[in-house]
């Protein structure tokens, strides 16, 4: 699981970096250890394009749904709004990055 974080946030300075970003960073890390209040968090910080992201639509589903899927109940109010912006292809593409995050998550504990 470090090595994950290391690769991931390895490369970026601390000149680099804003408290906004400080926030997804620890957001990102908080997730990978599957932290459901995370997945909340960034999926908030996605669709309103805030602490520094864009607004990406795909990518907050994706955490609204992780969060919701763990039981987080705003999480899910939250998922229905989003897709109700997306088309049907971006709501599956969301589905599908969740499902890989899931893999990804489960294999770094294998």
């Amino acid at each position: 699981m470090e090595l994950v974080r290391q690769q991931t946030f390895g490369t970026i300075t601390p000149a680099d970096i804003s408290s906004a970003d400080i926030m997804v960073a620890q957001c990102l890390a908080d997730a990978a250890q599957g932290d459901i209040e995370a997945y909340f968090n960034l999926g908030v910080a996605f669709s309103t394009g805030s602490h520094g992201v864009d607004c990406e639509l795909i990518e907050a589903h994706k955490w609204f749904n992780l969060a919701a899927a763990a039981g987080h109940e705003e999480a899910s109010w939250c998922r229905a709004d989003v897709a109700d912006e997306m088309s049907a292809r971006e709501v599956a593409e969301a589905q599908r990055r969740a499902r890989e995050w899931l893999r990804t998550d489960f294999s770094k504990c294998a």
